[in-house]
């Protein structure tokens, strides 16, 4: 009678320990993806300031050149200038590696992080997938005739492909962000500018045109979000003379935690 008792307590015993571990394992992942989201937000302001730099490098340094013939004074003034820009973009892109190397693991669970990364290798010509953002890349020349919002057949199935991961159980618990990106090459053609006015409408509609093919694929409109920045937060600069960069122009779809 005694054995039987100690056995049972045994049993007791290990099953509070192992709910208790469970609990821990929860709060653990919990705290490390709220830390995860914050220091990403981070992540985030810091590239888009550093384009902005950057942007600015390209403008100085082309004022330089025009300046040939002008003042030693004023070409003084503007390599002084380039050199703070250059120092200033240095120290953007290290703080920015530092706040990435110090990530506290990945963002999504292993199994979409792994879903995702086969899915870009599977279309390397058109698909990149960063698991440290949870972010998947289209590049939107492939996506789209120029200047149009409608999505080319090609990258239709690829998007079917994308809401069956997204679809899945692994990915239950995120939204999707869709956000559309252009070069700076403006709106010039008159049918075209009748649908699309600007860049800000054109990466606005081809996001929008990402967002329902994903809900026609069986995505609920409730997790699914659009935006559009136009040409404000490019990759690499320009062109000069409004020439674009086909880097720029790009669809982006985010993976980020329901609700948030």
């Amino acid at each position: 009678m005694q054995t039987k008792n100690i056995i049972c307590l045994l049993v007791v015993s290990l099953t509070v320990a192992l709910l208790a571990g469970g609990c821990n394992s929860q709060q653990q992942y919990d705290d490390v993806k709220l830390r995860n989201q914050s220091q990403q937000q981070r992540i985030d302001e810091l590239e888009s300031q550093l384009n902005v730099t950057k942007l600015k490098l390209t403008q100085t340094e082309k004022q330089l050149a025009e300046l040939q013939a002008s003042s030693a004074a004023d070409i003084d003034a503007l390599n002084k200038k380039i050199e703070a820009l250059q120092n200033d973009i240095t120290k953007k892109e290290e703080l920015i590696k530092t706040l990435q190397a110090s990530l506290g693991g990945a963002v999504l669970p292993p199994e979409l992080a792994s879903e995702l990364l086969k899915f870009a290798a599977e279309n390397p010509d058109m698909v990149t997938f960063d698991e440290a953002t949870g972010m998947v890349k289209f590049k939107s020349d492939l996506l789209f005739e120029k200047g149009s919002d409608v999505v080319a057949p090609q990258a239709a199935e690829l998007m079917k492909k994308l809401s069956e991961i997204i679809n899945s159980k692994a990915a239950e618990g995120f939204d999707v962000i869709i956000v559309g990106h252009t070069d700076d090459i403006p709106i010039k053609k008159s049918d075209t500018m009748t649908m699309h006015p600007t860049n800000w409408h054109l990466s606005v509609h081809r996001a929008i045109a990402v967002e329902k093919l994903m809900e026609s694929e069986g995505v609920k409109p409730t997790r699914l979000g659009v935006k559009g920045y136009g040409e404000y937060r490019p990759l690499e600069a320009n062109e000069a003379g409004k020439k674009g960069n086909a880097k720029n122009r790009r669809v982006e779809i985010y993976l980020v935690p329901a609700g948030k």
